[in-house]
């Protein structure tokens, strides 16, 4: 079960953030219409949100997620692999300092994005991507691996972030896409199969009793359902521009 949530509000420098679709300028405004349900659909899985003031001197910081990897035990934090975005640990640190007393750090040459780090249960999965090196999931497999968790690295062929195409559901369930639909190392599972056309909804996040997922997926919604989870849609339209997902958007623990 999560207790907390960490958030921290768009700022008006980001819409000049980075990405990688052709989807168009973000609306400022429209963004943070779409923050503000997001935030109140993380409230009604019952937890305690925390929302960090904007940083115009970092666009993308309100993909939170990225700057730490979390557990009940210790926090995690990152070394974002694209350099405008580095600083943007030091307010999550800040951030996570009343809630955490124990802290590891990746460094470099190491890099990593919290994007890349799926959990299910005390097995971790790291993915190696253009923003997540090497030697930053290395690092990573070794703090989880000393801290008696398993980890497995994973290097990705297409997805921006491992979470891009993966979740988590409990219940040793996942919702997957694209290359994780057949993928060895998450035989185990039962999956729920996302197709092409809904891929951007496989980023969607589990939170106690309720899985928040992006709306206008009607299909993605109904398996869900079937799967026996309760849903919450929020739009997702302004924060896909950046390449940004559900799981971007908070820190839970």
């Amino acid at each position: 079960m999560f207790k907390n949530v960490i958030v921290k509000k768009p700022a008006p420098s980001f819409v000049t953030g980075l990405t990688t679709s052709d989807l168009g300028k973000p609306d400022f405004e429209k963004a943070l219409i779409q923050h503000r349900n997001y935030v109140e659909a993380l409230k009604a899985c019952g937890v305690a949100v925390t929302e960090l003031e904007a940083d115009d001197r970092y666009p993308d910081s309100v993909f939170v997620e990225d700057a730490a990897v979390l557990t009940p035990e210790f926090a995690v934090i990152t070394n974002p692999g694209a350099d405008t975005r580095n600083r943007e640990i030091e307010a999550i640190e800040e951030a996570l300092k009343p809630f955490y007393e124990k802290f590891h750090y990746i460094t470099q040459p190491g890099t990593l994005d919290g994007g890349d780090v799926l959990q299910a249960g005390n097995q971790f999965y790291i993915g190696i991507s253009e923003r997540t090196n090497g030697e930053g999931a290395r690092q990573l497999k070794e703090i989880l691996e000393s801290e008696g968790y398993e980890a497995e690295i994973l290097p990705l062929e297409r997805f921006f972030h491992l979470k891009t195409g993966i979740a988590y559901l409990g219940d040793n369930k996942l919702a997957v896409a694209g290359e994780f639909i057949e993928h060895p190392a998450f035989g185990q599972y039962e999956k729920i199969v996302i197709g092409p056309e809904d891929e951007y909804s496989a980023n969607c996040i589990h939170v106690n009793d309720f899985v928040i997922i992006p709306s206008g997926y009607p299909e993605t919604k109904r398996q869900l359902e079937q799967a026996g989870r309760k849903t919450i849609e929020v739009d997702m339209t302004e924060f896909r521009k950046q390449d940004g997902g559900l799981s971007c958007l908070s820190l839970r623990f």
